[in-house]
């Protein structure tokens, strides 16, 4: 079993900037991809972007690509979500995900993290 704390959320004006993070609590995690999915109110679950966690290879969501990066931190046991540029549509509860391929469905995750809010004002 694995459990993922994740932080980092909060309210932002639009136009600014969060970085969320997510730690998984096994230190033997190099086999593992980590995904970060959001969801709006009664909207479905999507795919932000991923990565490797032992090449750190990277995929985003196409409409994301150049607002949002994704990266293992310096002490390599946490990984971040930074978003820049961000608008009232990135509002929604963010997601890390553990899994064992780096793809963008969400059933192919094995484990989640509790989620975190970003809300970000007009």
């Amino acid at each position: 079993q694995v459990h993922l704390v994740e932080s980092g959320g909060g309210l932002v004006q639009a136009g600014g900037s969060l970085r969320l993070s997510c730690a998984p609590s096994t230190p033997t995690f190099s086999t593992y991809v980590m995904g970060w999915f959001r969801q709006a109110p009664g909207k479905e679950r999507e795919f932000v972007g991923g990565i490797h966690w032992n090449t750190e290879h990277t995929m985003y969501a196409d409409s994301l690509k150049g607002r949002f990066s994704i990266f293992r931190g310096n002490a390599k046991n946490t990984v971040y979500l930074q978003m820049n540029n961000l608008t009232p549509d990135d509002t929604g509860v963010y997601y890390c995900a553990a899994g064992t391929v780096l793809r963008s469905a969400p059933r192919e995750y094995l484990y989640w993290g509790q989620g975190t809010q970003v809300t970000v004002s007009s």
